[in-house]
């Protein structure tokens, strides 16, 4: 680690302490939106963002139920794909 040249003055660390603090206070924090996906010949919940899968399931269904309770104690919404990948439809549980 090399010395800089100037010390810094301690106003300049507070600065950099408080803009550092609302740089990370403006991240967008993640969703718990749950999609319902094709996965494997069944299919899956996905949290929003994942990449693994929360729950496997064989009918469309019961993946719909499991997204619904996740959503629902999560105020988030689900999001059911079609076979194809496309979007069928949404359910906002806000």
């Amino acid at each position: 680690m090399t010395k800089s040249s100037k010390p810094t003055s301690w106003i300049q660390v507070l600065k950099d302490l408080i803009d550092a603090y609302f740089k990370s206070a403006n991240k967008k924090s993640r969703t718990w939106h749950q999609h319902v996906v094709p996965y494997e010949g069944g299919w899956a919940v996905r949290r929003e963002g994942n990449k693994r899968v929360t729950s496997k399931h064989r009918k469309q269904s019961t993946a719909i139920n499991k997204a619904k309770t996740i959503a629902k104690r999560r105020n988030a919404d689900v999001i059911i794909h079609r076979a194809s990948g496309g979007i069928r439809e949404r359910i906002n549980y806000d």
